[in-house]
């Protein structure tokens, strides 16, 4: 009995070795270009988007953000949502410098990128 349990053990390991299959997406280098179709759909949404647009509007159209920040100011609520735009480093971590920042003040687009960022501090 323990010869015909260890028999199919090692058939059974034999048998299932040997292949592995990957489908989907991975780091930036080794999985084609998921990265760039992203980077180039977020680039084509923010270039025509327009000042004073609602938040929830601008999200249904981008989707989520990569990072996301939320704050007070003396002339209203801040929220700022990062998209990524570029790619700095092939690492297959996206970071804020990859990304370009769109600013809402009171629930309406104010402004995107860097200058727009600088202008709230």
């Amino acid at each position: 009995m323990k010869t015909l349990i260890l028999s199919v053990a090692v058939a059974s390991s034999l048998l299932l070795s040997g292949c592995v299959v990957s489908v989907g997406g991975g780091s930036d280098s080794h999985y084609g270009s998921d990265w760039e179709d992203r980077e180039f759909n977020n680039r084509k949404h923010i270039a025509n988007l327009e000042v004073g647009v609602g938040y929830e509007t601008v999200l249904r159209k981008m989707g989520v953000a990569d990072f996301n920040e939320l704050f007070e100011k003396a002339d209203g609520t801040y929220r700022v949502l990062y998209y990524r735009t570029q790619k700095t480093m092939g690492d297959g971590v996206t970071t804020k410098d990859e990304c370009t920042p769109l600013v809402f003040r009171n629930g309406n687009l104010a402004g995107w990128g860097d200058s727009a960022y600088s202008l709230m501090h």
